[in-house]
């Protein structure tokens, strides 16, 4: 196995060569201490950096925002099967998170490169009203703008989200919210993101995903929380038929699309996969 010192930078879950969520990528033979990790991903500026290190059975993990350490990142590590694939070749790379064991599938065919993450163990409950009506306010919305098909909850597939459902399009198009605030609330909560959607069909959902904790006002493809969010629909017995899709970055004008398989074992991975591109350095 190769290893390198640059940072990579990789947009995932791009469609048709546009858009797609952007993350750095490092490889080294050893993770650097984690000041450095933290310093170079607040240089590097994207949502989330993916830092790697070989082992004997695999690769060790770690995801840092700007601002901090996450337990687990879905684009970052889309963005890690990339880079893997080109260095390494087509295959199923095994990944040490600080928390749990999964697996990146990464596939290049020319300039083409695809990839497939199997999430950690899936979760969910229904989220507290309190946490819901402080969500509400924070983005403007009320009650009655929630899709009662979808309740309110906290999802977890690596990293916890609190689930708002929207009836509209259109309110999910507009939102807005103060960063300072909705830092505070997605910290004191230990939220990743709050996934906001709204399902245009059983099997397609527009998202939105404020990381104000991570100091990011919205990703444009958050892989976790689609994982997160196919294990809840698999918990609510949605109508999903094995798969959905999530479509992205539309109101950010950065398109991006998630393809989750969800399998019917109740708290099992879920399989997200989607295209990358590869940005200039």
């Amino acid at each position: 196995m190769q290893t390198i010192t640059k940072i990579h930078k990789v947009a995932a879950f791009s469609v048709a060569g546009r858009g797609g969520n952007p993350a750095g990528v490092m490889i080294r033979a050893s993770l650097p201490e984690e000041s450095t990790m933290q310093r170079i991903a607040a240089e590097v500026g994207f949502s989330e950096t993916v830092f790697a290190a070989p082992t004997e059975d695999g690769w060790r993990v770690r995801y840092f925002s700007p601002e901090a350490e996450v337990p687990f990142c879905g684009h970052a590590t889309i963005a890690l099967g990339a880079v893997l694939a080109t260095q390494n070749g087509n295959g199923i790379f095994p990944l040490t998170t600080n928390h749990s064991r999964i697996t990146v599938e990464g596939k290049a065919s020319g300039e083409h490169v695809a990839a497939a993450l199997q999430s950690p163990a899936t979760s969910s409950r229904a989220a507290p009203p309190e946490l819901v009506a402080e969500a509400l306010a924070l983005f403007g919305y009320t009650a009655a703008d929630l899709d009662p098909r979808i309740p309110p909850a906290l999802a977890n597939g690596g990293a916890l989200h609190l689930i708002l459902a929207l009836q509209s399009r259109a309110r999910l198009s507009a939102m807005r919210y103060e960063l300072d605030a909705g830092r505070t609330l997605m910290k004191r909560a230990g939220l990743a993101t709050i996934a906001l959607l709204h399902a245009e069909s059983d099997t397609r959902f527009h998202a939105r995903n404020p990381f104000a904790g991570g100091g990011v006002y919205e990703d444009p493809a958050t892989g976790a929380a689609a994982a997160a969010l196919g294990g809840y629909l698999r918990d609510l017995d949605w109508p999903h038929g094995g798969q959905i899709e999530i479509v992205q970055g539309e109101d950010m004008g950065v398109p991006s699309l998630l393809k989750v398989t969800i399998s019917p074992e109740a708290g099992s991975s879920v399989r997200v996969a989607g295209d990358t591109r590869m940005l200039p350095d």
